[in-house]
């Protein structure tokens, strides 16, 4: 459009003269009708006169272009005709002027002289050809065959006018193009695949029924396999690698990994459903490299809570599945193990420094005290790094500020103090830039991680002990496992217990959200502890204008689908992000909602999305579509430069791909 209007500016028009005679012949008549008339049979007749021209200099320059008249001289002439390159000579909003018999030769249709050329070839977008630096745009199809254009602009210059003009020349690029294609169909791709719950699967099934089990798993993937024509190969009772063209791939995503709803349908006397996790590798430089990208990105699936898909393309990660709850373990032997392994650690380091993610919430800050307990058990001097204090952890932060055996510093004090071999430990997240402090990730190689998030794309790397628990309730959870197994006696204060009961308390929603065996087993060590249940439920209370925000919340809710809504908080709201989430919470009490989601704005300027679920939706993978993350029931996501209802367009469209998605 904007090359077309550049066109009419460079090319004289009449047509604008003879609106201007219009014009003026308009305001004679109010004046003079007689003179008036004249006006109207002068430009009647100027009218015509330029019709006429128009026609006759039209038709002198198709001749010309045919004919490419005797002007040219023979030898460019002659060059030009026996181009062996077909070519094309078109205006610049794609009318074609002149065509070379190479060029006639390869369309179907003859007849195409001043035709758009658009019309012709629907593949070639002549703006785009202009916009492509390099003068040169992708592939073209033409019936069987595939063609590279390049464009040329051109100036023509004579006595009465300057033109514009383009010239396409058409290079076959077939046999290139179908070796590429075959090239990239025969690539080789890598797949992990892991059971999950292999050995639950089996305790929970009779013992004449567990060969059956394990047999309908195994001919399900290798059925699975065999449609794509891949080599698989079982190395462990549990594990799978598979290798496969990389044409079956499209087809795989596009039926999102069927294979995870068929091995959790097998039912032949198993009580519990058998789930998988697969990892892909795509786009290696050689095999090596594909097992690498396979294993991570198995490794990531199992970091979300398994039954799903990962497919890793160099950087480049996609998610398919994993709509279920993370399974519960029961085996504490790992949680043995990571506790023997933090107290060499701890043991091994000057001092310790523990850090939660930005805006602390209750678990993350009952871990830290958790974590702080068990590096001063070993006599090591520990901080807590916490830059400011919301409303969401401030009742219980008082509990621990006038004491002096809690130092809480800030990240540039952290940096300040920050030793070679002294021990880093992130609660509660995995990701670098959500941590209170994510320099000092950058400045140490000697890091504990401890969360219990479904593992998102970025991930903190350089950990020397990592603890990922997806099926947990909460990081305080992990961390009263781990106390059990630090020492031969828990020595836990009593406002330290109640901290980390609490923490348990708000990310399970008083103990009926993602709450296992293990989760009132660990409720039940703090409770030994002396926590008070009492005093526990009073951290959560509210002043009453956090009382009534959130009441605003629950009214101002709107359902945007069956199921699923939507509200906005208000501007100018004190301690909104503790409003948005308790909201958000709210929400799921009203009969007919089974999945909410509230907007807020931080003074920061950022606004944030608090969502939760009852299980129905995973809304981790909807806010994960806006650069957020969290549990299948619980997730935030967080936003910068757009509005709240900016926000909230994003929201529903990232809602509206999840639901399409689910139904594919």
């Amino acid at each position: 459009m904007n090359n077309k209007r550049f066109l009419k500016i460079l090319v004289s028009d009449t047509k604008i003269y003879l609106w201007i005679i219009f014009a003026l012949v308009i305001i004679i008549l109010n004046y003079n009708l007689y003179v008036g008339v004249i006006g109207i049979a002068l430009l009647a007749y100027l009218i015509y006169h330029s019709w006429k021209s128009n026609y006759i200099r039209r038709e002198k320059w198709k001749k010309y272009i045919e004919n490419l008249s005797s002007e040219m001289d023979s030898v460019s002439r002659y060059s030009l005709l026996n181009l062996p390159l077909p070519l094309t000579i078109i205006e610049f909003d794609g009318s074609i002027l002149w065509y070379n018999s190479k060029f006639i030769d390869m369309m179907e249709e003859k007849d195409i002289l001043d035709k758009n050329i658009e019309d012709i070839i629907p593949t070639l977008e002549v703006n785009r050809l202009l916009e492509e630096k390099n003068e040169e745009m992708a592939n073209v199809r033409i019936k069987d065959k595939v063609f590279r254009v390049r464009q040329n602009v051109v100036k023509l210059d004579n006595e009465q006018e300057q033109r514009y003009i383009i010239m396409l020349y058409w290079i076959e690029n077939t046999n290139f193009y179908n070796l590429k294609t075959k090239y990239n169909n025969e690539k080789p791709n890598v797949l992990f695949v892991q059971v999950d719950n292999y050995d639950d699967v089996l305790k929970n099934t009779d013992e004449e029924y567990r060969p059956l089990v394990t047999a309908e798993i195994d001919r399900h993937i290798s059925l699975w396999v065999s449609r794509m024509n891949g080599l698989i190969k079982k190395y462990q009772k549990d594990k799978y690698v598979v290798v496969f063209e990389n044409r079956y791939l499209d087809n795989l995503e596009a039926k999102k990994f069927t294979i995870l709803d068929d091995i959790r349908k097998i039912d032949l006397g198993n009580k519990i459903p058998a789930t998988l996790s697969i990892g892909v590798g795509v786009n290696g430089k050689n095999l090596n490299r594909l097992e690498e990208f396979a294993s991570s990105a198995l490794e990531l699936a199992l970091g979300r809570g398994g039954d799903q898909a990962v497919v890793r393309k160099i950087d480049a990660f996609e998610f398919y599945g994993g709509k279920t709850k993370a399974v519960e373990k029961r085996n504490k032997v790992k949680a043995r193990i990571i506790a023997h392994a933090l107290r060499q650690l701890i043991d091994q380091s000057n001092k310790v420094i523990i850090m939660g993610h930005k805006n602390p919430d209750m678990d993350s800050f009952g871990a830290a005290i958790g974590v702080h307990r068990a590096a001063t058990d070993r006599n090591k001097e520990a901080y807590i790094v916490i830059d400011k204090i919301n409303a969401s952890i401030e009742n219980v932060y008082n509990k621990f500020k006038d004491n002096e055996e809690y130092k809480f510093i800030g990240c540039d004090e952290a940096l300040e103090i920050l030793e070679k071999k002294d021990l880093i430990v992130v609660v509660d997240t995995h990701r670098p830039s959500f941590t209170e402090c994510p320099p000092l990730i950058d400045k140490s190689d000697r890091i504990v991680l401890i969360d219990h998030h479904r593992r998102g794309t970025e991930f903190i790397e350089n950990t020397v002990l990592t603890y990922l628990e997806p099926y947990a309730s909460s990081a305080c959870e992990l961390v009263a496992e781990i106390l059990q197994y630090m020492n031969d006696k828990v020595n836990l204060d009593k406002i330290e217990a109640e901290a980390m009961l609490g923490g348990i308390t708000v990310d399970t929603k008083n103990f009926s959200f993602k709450t296992g065996v293990r989760t009132f087993e660990a409720a039940s060590l703090l409770r030994r502890a002396g926590a008070d249940t009492t005093e526990v439920r009073q951290l959560f209370q509210d002043d009453i204008t956090t009382f009534i925000a959130k009441a605003n919340v629950v009214r101002n809710a709107e359902i945007v689908r069956d199921g699923i809504a939507i509200s906005v908080c208000g501007d100018n709201i004190k301690d909104s992000q503790l409003v948005v989430a308790q909201g958000a919470d709210a929400l799921l009490n009203i009969r007919g909602i089974n999945t909410s989601f509230v907007i807020g704005f931080k003074e920061d300027e950022v606004v944030f999305i608090s969502g939760r679920s009852l299980g129905d939706i995973n809304v981790q993978r909807i806010l994960e579509k806006l650069g957020g993350g969290g549990h299948l029931t619980v997730a935030g996501a967080q936003l910068k430069d757009v509005t709240i209802y900016e926000a909230k367009d994003m929201l529903i469209h990232a809602i509206e791909e999840y639901l399409e998605e689910g139904e594919k």
